[in-house]
């Protein structure tokens, strides 16, 4: 139904308002990191994510194929929802760069799995060859259908 691009934001009843969608952002999903490939329909990938400052950052390894379509074309999308009624969910879309930086995998994987599983995740997981794919989100699309659900009645 709505999707709205950040030029409009606010302009139907189930749009994200800015503060509903960086809250939203900034909480534990799995989003659905898609990105350009030639000759082919989008790699649509399963990833964990951090939200702070307005940017989006995903670790991975620098010889996956994400890492190599997005140093490759330089663009993504990501796609994040609420998998319970009244669904919510955010897409953003932008440029990304990729570098090797410090991440650490640790505070990621205890954000998703916990701190028993995390650490053991941690202890498991090599940093070398990691790199940091920071997205700059352009375009945003958000939906809220519980936001009519919520409206006050006369």
């Amino acid at each position: 139904m709505a999707a709205t691009d950040m030029t409009d934001t606010g302009t139907t009843d189930t749009d994200m308002t800015d503060s509903e969608r960086e809250a939203f952002l900034a909480d534990l999903h799995v989003g659905i990191l898609s990105i350009q490939r030639d000759g082919k329909g989008p790699l649509a990938l399963p990833v964990w994510y951090r939200y702070d400052d307005g940017e989006v950052s995903i670790s991975m390894d620098g010889s996956s194929a994400k890492a190599i379509l997005l140093g490759r074309h330089g663009r993504a999308s990501l796609t994040v929802q609420d998998e319970t009624p009244p669904y919510r969910y955010a897409m953003v879309e932008g440029p990304v760069t990729v570098a090797e930086e410090d991440f650490d995998v640790l505070a990621m994987a205890t954000r998703y799995l916990g701190p028993e599983l995390g650490a053991s995740y941690a202890r498991s997981s090599s940093s070398e060859g990691r790199v940091v794919a920071l997205l700059r989100p352009e375009h945003w699309f958000t939906c809220d259908y519980g936001k009519p659900l919520r409206r006050p009645t006369a």
